[in-house]
């Protein structure tokens, strides 16, 4: 089945020249079937390519999706134009009336603040505490994984003494998992971040359970809720090329920023990534729609609770 989207979003140009089967609004409103209505939370600087990233590992999915894009209110994009806003994104206020089958929260370039030094931290809480009763099963990455594991368990986050820039081996800790349904043993994932959860803090918390890590990354996945919270560390939905534009962007920069680890040909920039993570990345994704959001959801959408 497409993937339902906004009339004259950007990212469907990008996909359909892969290819991907896109839906516009009018030829989808003449369908008569329930699509799973899934919120996209996008805090990245880079909204275009982010929504981009995400609608891809999307749009595998034989399920139709209906995706809403939402922003918070305390916080302008400098990096997005504001039509592009105006036209494709609502915020949470809009929307807090509705339900969602899935959801999924980005990261966001804050790391460096305390979750309540973030401006939007207020609105971030009432998003969190929303999603519990309105959507079926989120799924919260990266600086979003930390900030809900902060504000739903209580658990910190710590700086790291160098950047986790690459992209690093993770074993599913219980692989029987709908979530791993079609993994290997050991499978990649892109990280960036210059903060860390620690394993220890994790294990004190019973309604917490890490289901994948990394020798070398650490925690990369926990799960709460029986799958409606799914946290990931890492960046699954990266584009090949993500790590490299960040590699030179903070070059650029003059910032202390290491070759991303196992990210290029033989440690060769020149030679460009080695893809080893997107396979995984589509399965990931997959997983989810299927067995924590597709099979969990109600009909009725309004029965969710």
């Amino acid at each position: 089945m497409p993937l339902r989207l906004p009339d004259r979003l950007p990212a469907i140009d990008f996909l359909r020249k892969e290819n991907i089967f896109v839906l516009g609004d009018e030829r989808a409103n003449a369908q008569d079937i329930r699509p799973l209505r899934i919120a996209i939370l996008n805090l990245m600087p880079l909204k275009i390519t982010t929504e981009t990233d995400l609608i891809r590992l999307l749009s595998n999915s034989p399920l139709q999706l209906e995706v809403h894009l939402m922003k918070v209110k305390a916080h302008t994009s400098k990096n997005t134009p504001i039509e592009h806003m105006q036209a494709f994104y609502r915020d949470f206020e809009e929307m807090r009336r509705e339900k969602f089958d899935g959801m999924i929260i980005t990261g966001a370039p804050v790391e460096h603040l305390d979750f309540e030094e973030v401006n939007y931290w207020e609105e971030m809480t009432d998003i969190f505490a929303w999603a519990r009763t309105h959507v079926t099963s989120t799924l919260y990455i990266c600086w979003a994984a930390q900030a809900g594991l902060y504000y739903h368990y209580g658990i910190e986050k710590y700086p790291l003494p160098e950047k986790m820039f690459g992209i690093f081996p993770q074993v599913p800790l219980l692989p029987r998992l709908p979530i791993f349904r079609g993994f290997d043993d050991i499978f990649y994932m892109p990280h960036s971040r210059h903060t860390e959860i620690k394993k220890e803090d994790i294990l004190k918390v019973k309604d917490l359970t890490i289901i994948a890590e990394g020798e070398q990354s650490g925690v990369s996945m926990v799960m709460a809720r029986e799958g409606r919270e799914i946290f990931i560390t890492g960046h699954s939905e990266y584009s090949p090329q993500t790590l490299d534009t960040e590699y030179k962007r903070d070059l650029g920069k003059g910032l202390p920023i290491k070759i991303p680890f196992n990210y290029y040909r033989d440690d060769d920039i020149e030679k460009g990534p080695l893809v080893t993570w997107r396979g995984h990345g589509n399965l990931l994704f997959q997983n989810w729609l299927n067995y924590y959001v597709y099979q969990e959801t109600p009909y009725d959408i309004n029965a969710i609770h």
